[in-house]
């Protein structure tokens, strides 16, 4: 890798104008296809950079975290994406012996009784398998945009993820929903069903509803908690960049 932790700053000012394209290009140059890797939820933003990764490289790295809790809709969505891009993504799960004890001590809904349990149900559904998958890459593509919540109002484009050690790239970190979606729009991209019945941020069913009038993009996850909470722990940083 060529790309210096020092530098993040300078590359942040460099890039902040450019496309996803002509990031997500720099990021392939510098560290190498087969050590990049874009998580995709099947998301609007990930089917945005799904599309633009596919079209730099057709066998580039993408992955899928099956809580085991996702919509069918969310499943319908992947099974189109693949038929038309003509790739497979790398799919995890979490391992049965977190998830059957976790299950059997606090039942199949303990997401609703603390903030503690939903997050332990998290990092075994998510966390955990994501873990693997870093473990095999210098750096992971994501759609995080700061517009989406209060927890990530100061995310750049380029930045250094201490929990795993590796680079972590956000290219459109500065664009709207309205962007997002007119470049959905545009190229006929395939996208969940559930945007088109209110929903705004798709995750797991038990814990995602549709955003009412006013809300904001991430207001239908976890709904029962408090706004500053809202995070799975895929994005969570023990420490950040100064």
């Amino acid at each position: 890798m060529s790309i210096d932790k020092l530098d993040l700053e300078l590359l942040n000012n460099e890039y902040k104008d450019k496309s996803p394209f002509e990031i997500i290009k720099y990021v392939y140059d510098k560290i190498g296809a087969s050590r990049v890797v874009l998580a995709s939820s099947l998301s609007i933003e990930d089917q945005l950079l799904t599309d633009i990764l596919l079209k730099i490289d057709s066998k580039a790295r993408i992955f899928f975290i099956d809580t085991g809790r996702h919509f069918q809709s969310t499943y319908d969505l992947m099974e189109r994406t693949m038929r038309r891009y003509h790739f497979k993504y790398e799919v995890y799960t979490p391992e049965s012996q977190d998830l059957e004890p976790l299950i059997r001590e606090y039942g199949p809904n303990l997401f609703y009784q603390s903030v503690d349990l939903r997050k332990k149900c998290c990092e075994i559904r998510k966390v955990k398998p994501l873990k693997r998958v870093l473990a095999t890459v210098d750096g992971w593509i994501c759609g995080l945009r700061r517009e989406q919540s209060v927890t990530r109002e100061n995310i750049n484009i380029f930045e250094w993820d201490y929990n795993h050690s590796i680079y972590k790239v956000n290219p459109i970190a500065f664009w709207t929903e309205d962007m997002v979606w007119e470049y959905i729009k545009k190229e006929n991209i395939p996208y969940n069903s559930l945007y088109d019945k209110g929903f705004r941020s798709i995750g797991c069913q038990p814990c995602t509803r549709a955003v009412k009038p006013g809300e904001d993009v991430r207001s239908g996850r976890w709904w029962w908690e408090d706004p500053d909470k809202k995070e799975c722990g895929l994005h969570i940083q023990n420490k950040t960049v100064e």
